[in-house]
């Protein structure tokens, strides 16, 4: 019996030896890397839509101590969409975000990346959104962002992109034409 306990004290002591302990880990720590637009809050008015990009927020996540990319940037932030018109209504499609230098030309996206397209429509978001006069729309955004444009001085505008059509905003009369009855009775 003492036979036993021993060899099996023995392979307990040789299974330890082999084991890798949980703090020699050697796969790398990431961190979140975050970037601030700015100005904080940017209004803007073309034709009969006025918009508000709002708390835009870039964020990567990075490897500790290489600095190596592991997850490229991303950009947040809040899309407010305003019909500015009296009487038209707004038919709003779509849209999407594009970034620019300080020449005003595009700053491409890393091969492999989703072109940052804005979701209008309630559900899916690709069935198009209908504002009234004085509507607003309110979306999130969270879309990649191109890595180039982190280096200092290299972006310059973001220019939302939105596919939409004006209609006329009715108002139409109906007219019954009636007339009093002679009292019965």
């Amino acid at each position: 019996m003492s036979m036993r306990i021993a060899l099996a004290a023995a392979a307990v002591a040789a299974l330890a030896g082999c084991s890798h302990p949980a703090s020699q880990s050697s796969a790398p720590q990431v961190s979140e890397k975050s970037f601030k637009l700015t100005p904080d809050s940017i209004k803007v008015k073309s034709g009969i839509v006025g918009g508000e990009l709002s708390g835009v927020t870039i964020t990567e996540e990075v490897e500790d101590g290489t600095g190596h990319v592991d997850s490229g940037p991303r950009l947040s932030g809040h899309l407010v969409l305003r019909n500015l018109s009296p009487n038209e209504s707004v038919r709003i499609d779509g849209g999407k975000l594009l970034f620019a230098d300080a020449a005003g030309k595009p700053i491409a996206l890393a091969p492999g990346t989703t072109p940052p397209s804005i979701g209008i429509g309630d559900g899916d978001g690709t069935s198009p959104a209908r504002l009234d006069p004085g509507q607003d729309l309110q979306r999130e955004i969270d879309v990649d962002f191109p890595g180039a444009a982190l280096a200092p001085g290299k972006l310059k505008e973001i220019h939302v992109q939105l596919d939409y059509t004006a209609s006329p905003f009715k108002r139409d009369l109906l007219e019954f034409p009636v007339s009093v009855s002679k009292k019965a009775g």
